[in-house]
């Protein structure tokens, strides 16, 4: 092991050609501190089909990925569509502007070139949940339907919610929402919402929106009825929603659109290295 080589970390860094684009002295910063604390071996990909190459070589080696949150869920996806993805730890430092990180913030990832790349270095791997839907396609942070607005998905904050800790079952849901309100309910769009195949919502019932994000291993479901102060939170193993070609925010892209679309909460599904609490 050199002086330039503390950890003996073996790193493949995959940079991200927007990255290099967007932001190329946060680029050269990241890749300045990593090769200062580890072996990195340096990979510029031109684009998805080399990045393919780079993930399906990778060895031994950690990925360290440079860019923003869609360089980082190519990245995810690939390794899930090859059923590596648990046994590939992974290292991310997010470049972009703000608006491209959303998934960085989530998970705790710092935003700055010197801090991402030292807690690379000295951070500590953590298992995370993921949502895999039918397609193959794969969420870290959370899901939007319909796609029309962006929501932070949780109850105003004077609002009390529906629910108790224990009871966060998608029966005892059911029954909470189809209990009267007292409101009068705005139009909305109609989607139908399934968890663990008990129907939460259904096309008759005006919806703002739906949410569904990771919570300890499973499916958090927050139903919003329209007119509603508060959404009604259930967990559950797999979450289906359906409706006429409605599209979808996932990790605040927009998808679709689709009629139906299930996603399946895969615990513990991926490695990623974080800073050390």
């Amino acid at each position: 092991m050199s002086a330039a080589d503390p950890t003996g970390q073996q790193l493949l860094v995959v940079v991200d050609p927007v990255a290099r684009r967007v932001d190329g002295e946060s680029v050269r910063i990241a890749r300045d501190v990593l090769s200062a604390g580890s072996v990195a071996k340096i990979c510029l990909p031109d684009g998805p089909a080399e990045i393919a190459r780079a993930v399906a070589r990778r060895g031994r080696r950690r990925m360290v990925v440079i860019g923003d949150d869609r360089a980082l869920l190519r990245v995810v996806a690939l390794l899930h569509q090859q059923r590596e993805l648990a046994d590939a730890p992974l290292a991310w430092v997010p470049v972009g502007p703000l608006p491209a990180v959303p998934v960085a913030r989530a998970l705790g990832v710092p935003l700055g070139a010197v801090a991402a790349a030292r807690a690379v270095l000295d951070g500590a791997e953590r298992r995370l949940g993921l949502l895999a839907d039918e397609s193959g396609g794969v969420v870290l942070g959370g899901v939007r339907a319909p796609a029309g607005r962006s929501h932070s998905g949780s109850a105003p904050a004077s609002s009390a919610p529906w629910w108790t800790p224990a009871a966060r079952t998608a029966r005892t849901a059911l029954a909470l929402l189809t209990r009267p309100t007292g409101r009068a309910t705005a139009a909305g769009p109609r989607l139908r919402v399934e968890a663990d195949g008990v129907v939460l919502a259904d096309a008759d019932q005006p919806l703002d929106r739906v949410a569904v994000t990771m919570a300890g291993g499973l499916a958090d479901v927050a139903v919003h009825p329209a007119g509603a102060e508060a959404p009604l939170r259930c967990r559950a193993r797999a979450v289906t929603v359906s409706g006429p070609d409605f599209r979808y925010r996932a990790d605040n892209r927009i998808r679709g659109p689709v009629e139906v679309r299930t996603w399946t909460a895969e615990g513990e599904a991926w490695r990623l290295v974080l800073p050390r609490e």
